[in-house]
């Protein structure tokens, strides 16, 4: 991978804890930071649901550089052009400490 194929900025937001107004223990996404990535996508289907409505299933692959990355995790999610991204899970490809390949699933609300 060509570190200058990482053309998009991505935002990625982690779950932090917080105390609500009834003191009690509560989390909220905030943002964590923003990194360069480049956004491959993988594969899509439609499903049918009631009264003729579609869904989509849209996977993607995000490549980020490994030191960039390597505090991501799949409780957190990734926002690029006002759509969000959840991660299902994160590869080391090839364990070289290079790239990180986030596989991530398109919500489309």
């Amino acid at each position: 991978m060509n570190p200058g194929k990482l053309r998009h900025r991505i935002d990625i937001y982690s779950k932090v804890e917080y105390t609500n107004e009834l003191n009690e223990k509560d989390y909220s996404y905030e943002k964590l930071k923003t990194i360069w990535a480049a956004i491959i996508p993988q594969t899509a289907s439609l499903q049918r649901g009631q009264v003729e409505t579609i869904l989509s299933n849209t996977t993607h692959k995000i490549i980020v550089r490994y030191t960039a990355g390597r505090d991501i995790t799949q409780d957190m999610y990734i926002m690029f052009r006002n759509k969000r991204f959840d991660i299902k899970y994160i590869l080391n490809s090839h364990f070289k400490n290079e790239f990180l390949e986030i596989f991530c699933e398109e919500v489309i609300e």
